[in-house]
């Protein structure tokens, strides 16, 4: 039965251009920089499913005369697949923008949070917020991702670190699945620090989520993975294979902060387990990369963060070359990159880490969406695949890297849906 929040049909019509990766699983190694253009392009929606993307002409053969609920010419945009962003923290309050004069001042992110700031500052502010407060926050935050194009969010916890916070947190996000907002993936990051409360018994609190959050977020069907910070002076490799043992079993997918600030073991320990992503990845090296490409483990780099705390940027070229899949995420978060923006992100990763365009494409659609088991559903234009789609206001898809700084989304559709437009 047609989703009444679908339009039964939806066709756009006369675009200057569609670009798009192909697929329904994660490209890796020249194949990550394999994009299908089409010139002068359309497509047709039915019950929220793409089930003609193609040239202008083929779409006049096939369905000219045919009748359709909304059409929307797209004369001089490019069609694009909705956007991504397979790593954010969505789910906080407070204002930590007095940290950015501490950093320029060359203070590191371990000083700032060892007097008081950083993750635990948030944690504060956020256990402060009432519900609503929170919910307006979250909601305004997931309003400008699909603004920019986002159509599908990564979603983690990670600022409550209470057992019943953390639950609140997953339950509010819960509670904002909306045609209106970008599809939500929830993500159980309870280990995203010891909590203050357990500092001198940390060994608790790995319990607690194991072994109560972990069971209990994935019966409640409240988390769909679980993180964990693998990193010096947050969780080591035993505690983080702990937690993320008891996600598999629970039935859970992995995913790991990883050699981020040192070279922790996260990434070796992505592979083991063959994690869905290991993120970050500052600090490895040619074992972890090799390690990476053997496991299928999706590389998921942050530039907007590595920009951010000026720490040099992940080796985004040599995973590519390796043969590791890689996806492009925000990192929107309250410290270190404070950002709803995945095209900014992505804009980085050509800058800074040395991707192509098609390859940082295919970062922020494709392997992005396979990084959330979901690359069957969304990440391309394909016939069979969730009608997500957004309009570049630009003659081709190298202008959203160009053209970088500004938002050159004029309309977002999500599901067949047209949930922003900038046009008549």
């Amino acid at each position: 039965m047609a989703d009444p929040a679908f339009p039964p049909s939806l066709e756009i019509r006369n675009a200057a251009c569609l670009a798009t990766p192909l697929g329904t699983s994660a490209k890796r190694g020249r194949a990550q920089g394999e994009i299908l253009r089409i010139r002068d392009a359309a497509v047709r929606a039915e019950d929220g499913v793409l089930v003609f993307a193609g040239s202008e002409s083929d779409y006049r053969r096939e369905y000219g005369g045919r009748p359709v609920a909304v059409s929307i010419d797209a004369t001089g945009k490019t069609l694009l697949p909705g956007f991504v962003d397979c790593h954010t923290h969505p789910v906080w309050a407070g204002d930590r923008g007095e940290e950015i004069a501490r950093r320029l001042a060359g203070e590191s992110y371990t000083s700032i949070a060892a007097r008081g700031g950083g993750i635990a500052a948030t944690v504060a502010a956020t256990r402060a917020a009432t519900d609503s407060e929170l919910r307006l926050l979250v909601a305004g935050r997931l309003s400008r991702m699909l603004s920019c194009g986002t159509t599908t969010v990564e979603a983690k916890s990670g600022y409550g670190l209470t057992a019943e916070e953390e639950i609140r947190s997953l339950s509010l996000l819960a509670s904002l699945g909306s045609p209106g907002l970008p599809r939500l993936v929830p993500t159980l990051l309870a280990a995203h620090e010891v909590p203050a409360e357990y500092r001198q018994r940390r060994s608790e609190w790995v319990r607690i989520v194991a072994e109560e959050l972990v069971p209990r977020c994935a019966a409640d069907r409240l988390a769909r993975f679980c993180d964990v910070f693998c990193e010096e002076g947050v969780f080591t490799v035993e505690e983080s294979r702990r937690i993320l043992e008891a996600a598999k079993t629970a039935g859970l997918g992995l995913r790991i902060h990883a050699d981020e600030l040192s070279r922790s073991g996260g990434a070796m320990l992505a592979a083991e387990l063959r994690a869905d992503s290991a993120d970050h990845l500052l600090r490895i090296g040619e074992e972890e990369i090799e390690a990476l490409a053997r496991a299928g483990t999706v590389a998921v780099v942050l530039p907007g963060t590595a920009w951010w705390m000026r720490s040099g940027p992940a080796p985004a070229r040599a995973l590519i070359e390796a043969g590791v899949p890689v996806a492009v995420a925000t990192d929107a978060n309250p410290g270190t990159c404070n950002t709803e923006s995945l095209p900014a992100a992505a804009a980085h990763a050509c800058l800074d880490s040395g991707l192509t365009v098609e390859e940082t494409l295919t970062a922020m659609t494709l392997n992005a969406a396979a990084s959330l088991r979901l690359a069957s559903e969304i990440g391309t234009l394909e016939a069979g695949k969730s009608a997500d789609v957004i309009l570049l206001d630009a003659p081709d898809d190298r202008h959203l890297f160009y053209h970088w700084g500004v938002n050159l989304v004029s309309s977002v559709i999500r599901g067949g849906s047209i949930v922003r437009q900038s046009f008549p």
